[in-house]
């Protein structure tokens, strides 16, 4: 700041000093800027303040109180004692206060403000919320009850009992919303209230790695403490709630996420109702349908999503889905990136039937299936791959008999004895590998010793040359990778797209 101020000091005597020895030229002359007003552009106000005038009192500040339990970094030390863990605590844990701050928006005369759930929600392991205050822009404060929260989504709906109605906003429609449109967003960052930034979409649809991830993104300013704010189109309806920022220092560097109304909009009425929102589900695990496991399929890639496992007596189950399918669409939306399928799934109707199309051996086919209720997370981690052990992580073995074979993978038939020491049901079958090159494809996707391959390419394998014939067969279509569906012991089979050795 100080710096910025000297540079206009130096600048304004300059400026002095050339009027002096201009002085005689200064008679017919005006200022550059004297009666200028810049033309805004096509389809833009030229100034957003009568907007902005509005829309601000709707937007408050969010604050909470929790409390932290914070473990003593020197217990069982000698200075176990010091920086507050004593005071006769032995060096036990100790409470401490903690407060958070963040922005939201209010949708209702009466008090019904939309938020983050992150907003509202413990910070840290084993810290508790208090207290949840509200602040208008009018600096009246407000506690707030939390109504109801959706962690998937990110959404949470808070009530204040206002002394008097208040200005609220309405949500708009942001599936008329385009990449070049502006927005407004109005927040708190940094506990700055009432902050105003401006910008445009710069994408749609944009997905951060979540199920049900379809944010707008936006290069509008938003930082921390702008998290539950709204992000206004040029009529000044809500169009999103801004939610996240992509950066590596914290700060703004022109890539912000907003959760898009079309999303939030349904939740925020199921959450102000007290009720749970409620999602569809087929009992499929999926995987995405990226080049290498497209290539496997000679697919197109990411146009659709790869079926791992199936779930006895589910939707999916009952419709006719398998293991190695490809799902291409669901009721007529189709499966892609920006429109993933458990956001597709998600959003139809519980006891809804839907066709589903699907891709097997290459050729499609309508199924239809009867939409279930998605159970609890804590259900759903026992149909899903368990994760103590991860394909692409583990170290690879390396063998002489590997680097002579086509994907760098040595395999001997499995006969009982095979199948007792590596623990795998006794109605397997397929070759087990018994070494890998891990300079190979196989060998960097984690392929290792003990593993079992039970198809190639589809088609059973109960050999080497079974293995290395399909090779050949994949090859000679002009494909690159090859889909293999492996069994490890305590897991369930899945399939590994494996590129294809270099010649």
């Amino acid at each position: 700041m100080r710096y910025a101020y000297a540079i206009t000091g130096a600048l304004l005597l300059g400026g002095t000093a050339i009027a002096v020895t201009t002085s005689s030229n200064v008679g017919a002359q005006t200022a550059q800027n004297e009666g200028m007003q810049a033309a805004a552009p096509a389809g833009a106000p030229a100034s957003l303040a009568d907007m902005v005038e509005k829309l601000q009192p709707a937007v408050v500040n969010i604050s909470t109180k929790q409390r932290v339990q914070v473990q003593n970094p020197f217990a069982g030390t000698p200075f176990g004692d010091l920086f507050g863990f004593g005071q006769g605590g032995g060096g036990q844990p100790q409470t401490r206060q903690a407060q958070s701050l963040g922005s939201g928006f209010l949708i209702s005369a009466d008090g019904y403000i939309v938020t983050n759930n992150h907003v509202v929600s413990a910070g840290a392991e084993g810290a508790t919320v208090d207290s949840i205050t509200v602040t208008l822009t009018n600096r009246e404060e407000y506690p707030a009850k939390l109504v109801g929260r959706d962690a998937a989504t990110d959404i949470a709906v808070l009530k204040i009992e206002p002394k008097k109605a208040l200005p609220y906003v309405k949500f708009g429609d942001s599936t008329k919303a385009r990449v070049g449109d502006w927005v407004v967003a109005i927040g708190n960052p940094f506990a700055l209230s009432g902050t105003v930034t401006a910008g445009i979409i710069s994408a749609v649809h944009r997905s951060t790695g979540a199920a049900y991830d379809k944010f707008i993104q936006t290069d509008a300013s938003i930082n921390q403490g702008n998290s539950g704010g709204p992000m206004f189109d040029m009529h000044g309806n809500v169009i999103g709630i801004n939610s996240q920022i992509l950066s590596p220092s914290g700060g703004n560097v022109g890539i912000g996420f907003a959760i898009p109304s079309e999303q939030a909009a349904p939740i925020v009425d199921t959450l102000r109702k007290g009720e749970k929102v409620r999602r569809g589900y087929l009992g499929i695990q999926i995987t995405p349908l990226g080049e290498d496991m497209a290539d496997s399929l000679g697919l197109a890639k990411n146009q659709g999503e790869f079926v791992q496992g199936v779930e006895p007596g589910k939707g999916a189950d009952k419709a006719g889905i398998k293991a190695g399918d490809v799902i291409a669409s669901v009721n007529g939306q189709n499966v892609t990136p920006e429109q993933n399928l458990s956001s597709i799934v998600a959003s139809q109707p519980i006891g809804a039937r839907v066709p589903i199309v699907i891709i097997r051996n290459g050729q499609r086919q309508t199924v239809n299936a009867v939409v279930g209720e998605r159970p609890s997370e804590d259900e759903l981690t026992n149909f899903a791959q368990q994760p103590d052990e991860d394909f692409s992580q583990q170290a690879p073995g390396n063998g002489g008999a590997a680097n002579q074979q086509s994907l760098g993978i040595a395999a001997i038939p499995l006969t009982p004895g095979i199948i007792r020491q590596l623990g795998v049901p006794n109605d397997t079958r397929g070759i087990v590998i018994t070494s890998v090159d891990g300079s190979t494809d196989a060998g960097a996707k984690g392929l290792r010793r003990g593993d079992v391959i039970i198809t190639a390419n589809n088609r059973p394998v109960a050999s080497q040359a079974d293995l290395d014939a399909q090779v050949k067969a994949v090859a000679a279509q002009g494909r690159n990778a090859i889909l293999l569906q492996v069994l490890r012991r305590g897991q369930p089979a899945i399939f590994l797209p494996v590129r294809l050795r270099d010649k």
